[in-house]
């Protein structure tokens, strides 16, 4: 008796443990806003800082950080406006607790009709890792979803 008790206790023991189990989720957020008074597209995205350190190879509390992030946000997005590639400029960062905050935009664009995105951020890192992007465009937003497979986009207005 006692020992089918302990076979049991042990079995509700190990099957509580699993089913607490804290699980990873891979996913970044950007919000991209059309500013019309100076023609730019303005990027800000979210996260998640342990992922972000892994990526870049670097420690968030140290000075290199924000140069490393810049290289790798360069050389994991790229924007094409009406077919035309843009160059990004990298505008800054900020390290927030679980999260990093990356700022970033496109200038001289004068009108968008089509927006041709490529966002393979994190997704070399983690296969399950899904991006995230909410496009406002003069009172119109589009939402794309980039993933391994699918790192670029395209919308039109």
């Amino acid at each position: 008796m006692k020992k089918s008790l302990f076979i049991l206790s042990l079995g509700i023991l190990l099957i509580s443990f699993f089913s607490f189990k804290d699980f990873d989720f891979f996913s970044s957020m950007t919000k991209v806003d059309y500013i019309d008074g100076s023609k730019t597209l303005k990027f800000t995205t979210k996260l998640n800082t342990n992922h972000i350190s892994q990526a870049v190879r670097i420690d968030p509390a140290t000075a290199g950080f924000e140069a490393e992030v810049k290289k790798y946000v360069n050389n994991n997005v790229d924007v094409a406006v009406n077919g035309a590639p843009k160059t990004l400029t990298f505008t800054g960062s900020q390290v927030n607790g679980e999260s990093v905050w990356v700022y970033y935009e496109v200038g001289n664009v004068s009108d968008i009709s089509s927006l041709r995105i490529k966002n393979s951020i994190l997704i070399g890192q983690f296969p399950k890792q899904v991006n995230i992007m909410n496009i406002t465009y003069k009172g119109s937003l589009k939402t794309l979803n980039f993933q391994k497979g699918k790192e670029s986009a395209e919308v039109t207005f």
